[in-house]
């Protein structure tokens, strides 16, 4: 058969058979326990998408840190400046010169998705949108979310914003760690603004699912769904990125939420005290030195099973030595995948031996 005939018979073939189905067609997800901030969880969790409207999960940590700050309170009110003219999508019709408290702002923005409200939001903490975007960029950074670029407070659908699911779960933890946000994000009915306009959540597991502790749905630019909830003092937080149907998400983080429920127990690794030895100390006016743990953080591990743990200390510390200086640490494995580490500390004080400390003991050994 002649080179080219071979060719077009092979590209022929090729493309008769079936395409493949590639990973990336199924959503990006990420189960993250929201008080240690353990992950849980992940799958694609680094592929990047625009964030849609979880971009206003930002805007209303941006509005609880002015509120941690004393910025403002829940019941300052707010007025609507002219930016809300250029406001399009979900909107509660706000109107330059109408006030509304950050409270109800807050309920219009997580629960009804009201870019008016971030409007509002974006000019009272910062003056413009512009220098909010640039305050939420500089959160997100803070907040080790290194590959998110949001660009509007809102989230409208724009190709220059990105973020991926894993940095979505330390945002949604950081959202979760404000408590005055957890009662506006898990309404699943209400009404504002005098209660002329109703809002009705579009993240369906607000009503549905037990322990709801609500967070955020997007739609402007593929299918996402943040969704939190609490049992038996787990915190967990289900990211789903890119879900070809509106429906799709729900159901993909419900069954994230069930096996971290199911799955996980918290607890504080346990350490026996007799594995912390004395430690030799060199050229110091003791000869060893009394070591204590930093504080033991707590963890979401898998249920009925045992965490083990590998103790890196030197043979010896020179002095001084300073009490609650780190000589050593402490790494806490399940199975191969560390969980995390904790710092071996001096319980005490060593100073350096010197001339005078040697001749005091010196004469008090010969005279005592």
């Amino acid at each position: 058969m002649r080179p080219t005939a071979l060719l077009l018979s092979l590209l022929l073939l090729f493309l008769l058979l079936p395409l493949p189905v590639h990973a990336e067609d199924a959503p990006a997800k990420l189960l993250i326990e929201a008080n240690t901030g353990c992950i849980l969880s992940e799958s694609d969790a680094d592929r990047i998408y625009q964030p849609g409207s979880l971009a206003k999960l930002m805007t209303a940590y941006l509005t609880a840190q002015a509120v941690e700050s004393g910025r403002f309170t829940e019941e300052t009110v707010l007025t609507a400046g002219e930016s809300v003219r250029e406001v399009t999508g979900a909107v509660i019709w706000l109107e330059p010169g109408d006030s509304l408290s950050v409270s109800e702002l807050l309920t219009a923005l997580l629960a009804g998705n009201a870019n008016d409200a971030a409007a509002v939001l974006a000019d009272s903490i910062s003056g413009t949108a512009e220098r909010f975007v640039m305050d939420m960029n500089a959160a997100a950074f803070d907040l080790g979310m290194r590959s998110t670029r949001f660009t509007t407070p809102q989230g409208y659908a724009d190709p220059q914003s990105r973020t991926t699911a894993a940095d979505m779960g330390l945002l949604a933890c950081a959202v979760l760690r404000c408590e005055m946000l957890v009662p506006h994000m898990d309404i699943w009915r209400t009404f504002v603004k005098n209660d002329t306009v109703e809002i009705v959540n579009e993240n369906t597991l607000t009503r549905t699912y037990d322990g709801c502790q609500g967070m955020k749905a997007a739609h402007e630019a593929g299918y996402h769904l943040i969704a939190a909830a609490e049992r038996d003092g787990l915190l967990c937080a289900a990211v789903v990125l890119g879900c070809d149907t509106e429906d799709e998400r729900f159901p993909a983080a419900k069954q994230l939420l069930e096996k971290g429920f199911s799955g996980y127990r918290l607890t504080s690794p346990g350490f026996a005290e007799e594995f912390l030895r004395p430690l030799t100390v060199q050229g110091g006016t003791e000869s060893a030195v009394l070591l204590t743990l930093s504080q033991i953080p707590l963890l979401a591990v898998p249920r009925n099973e045992e965490l083990t743990s590998v103790m890196v200390l030197p043979e010896y510390v020179q002095a001084p030595v300073q009490a609650g200086q780190q000589v050593g640490t402490v790494y806490f494995y399940h199975e191969d995948t560390l969980l995390c580490e904790t710092a071996l500390l001096s319980a005490q004080t060593v100073p350096a031996l010197d001339l005078r400390y040697a001749l005091r003991k010196m004469l008090h050994f010969l005279f005592s």
